[in-house]
């Protein structure tokens, strides 16, 4: 499968920069995903697409601070780091690194790359967080131990900044809003955007019209944005991200299932955590890990029902989970619907409900 296939061409000026002022105010796209019949509302409307029963599955994830700005000791030469993920004392042993078992250990993206040699070390925020390279990965990413006074989680909510994505030009006046309003686990460096769209009132709502909801944990890595660089889709190496699902979001999931409602999942993490978990009868158990799950046209969805989600970037593989749940042709004709009909791009922008509209 090339990956050209999956390619499309996109104005710049459709790319949101901002969020809108009212996150229920972004646009919705209702795609039937066997029939590709397309429906224009608005995601305060969202409701209108739901039934009582459906399950809601959102993920938790929290974006932390993770782009950080420092010196180089000794040169004082300028470094920018940011935080991919954090690495448990299991795996940190299993590289056969030298640490304490409480030590705070990230693997890291760095510009410059060539100033980071093992062994360099890093000062940041006038010396309240100091880093030290362990190792440097095939893939030019670093292992790096931080020491700093105090909780490092709070020191990084001081000198740390958003790690918005590369299309996002402007400024972000409220970091809240790259938040979802049910974020609660710290580790993520991007957010799960399509539940940008929800607020507590709209969830409170469709609780009330009888919508089970429930919350999975996939910490968002910088890869969701890198573009697949090899021509044939299977070739792609997929990253991997921490997830977790304990046994209450089971048990509503479970429990939904049986009782014929549908399982929704918001965003394309959420997928990924159901299908790297769900057993062949779609039925799940708590599952705590990371997942490599790389998930294109072919794979056959064991979990979910239906999928709220952006639009997504040409040739990545989050436009490739879409349109294996979806139909490659009737995602490729739904954006470029969106695109004709002025929908706004990616992070801050609209939004898709994938269904089979006829149940």
């Amino acid at each position: 499968m090339d990956v050209k296939d999956f390619d499309y061409e996109l104005p710049e000026e459709l790319i949101a920069q901002t969020p809108l002022a009212d996150r229920t105010a972004s646009r919705l796209m209702v795609v039937d995903r066997f029939t590709g019949e397309l429906t224009h509302a608005h995601f305060r409307d969202i409701g209108r697409f739901l039934r009582p029963g459906d399950c809601l599955v959102l993920n938790d994830t929290k974006v932390i601070p993770a782009r950080i700005f420092g010196v180089k000791k000794n040169t004082g030469a300028a470094i920018e780091f940011v935080l991919l993920r954090r690495l448990g004392a299991d795996e940190i042993e299993g590289m056969g690194l030298a640490t304490d078992r409480s030590d705070v250990v990230w693997e890291v993206i760095l510009k410059p790359g060539r100033r980071a040699k093992e062994g360099a070390e890093f000062v940041f925020g006038d010396g309240a967080l100091e880093a030290k390279v362990l190792k440097v990965e095939e893939n030019g990413n670093r292992v790096v131990r931080f020491t700093c006074d105090g909780v490092f989680e709070e020191v990084l909510d001081r000198i740390g900044l958003m790690p918005l994505p590369p299309y996002i030009k402007e400024k972000l006046d409220d970091p809240d809003r790259y938040q979802t309003v049910y974020a609660r686990e710290n580790g993520s460096a991007a957010a799960p955007t399509a539940g940008l769209h929800f607020t507590k009132e709209l969830l409170e709502q469709l609780r009330a019209a009888g919508v089970k909801t429930a919350f999975v944990t996939l910490h968002v890595g910088l890869g969701t944005f890198r573009p697949v660089k090899e021509e044939k889709v299977e070739d792609h190496y997929m990253h991997e991200e921490f997830f977790e699902i304990n046994q209450a979001a089971c048990d509503t999931i479970n429990a939904a299932r049986e009782a014929g409602g549908r399982i929704i999942a918001v965003g394309t993490t959420s997928t990924r955590v159901l299908e790297s978990v769900a057993a062949e009868n779609g039925f799940l158990a708590p599952v705590r890990g990371s997942t490599k799950i790389f998930i294109y046209p072919g794979y056959r969805f064991k979990a979910i029902d239906g999928l709220i989600t952006n639009f997504h970037l040409p040739q990545s593989t989050l436009i490739m989970l879409v349109s294996a749940f979806a139909g490659r042709e009737h995602v490729l004709e739904a954006y470029r619907e969106a695109i004709r009909e002025r929908y706004r791009f990616f992070s801050f922008g609209d939004c898709m409900f994938l269904c089979d509209t006829s149940k």
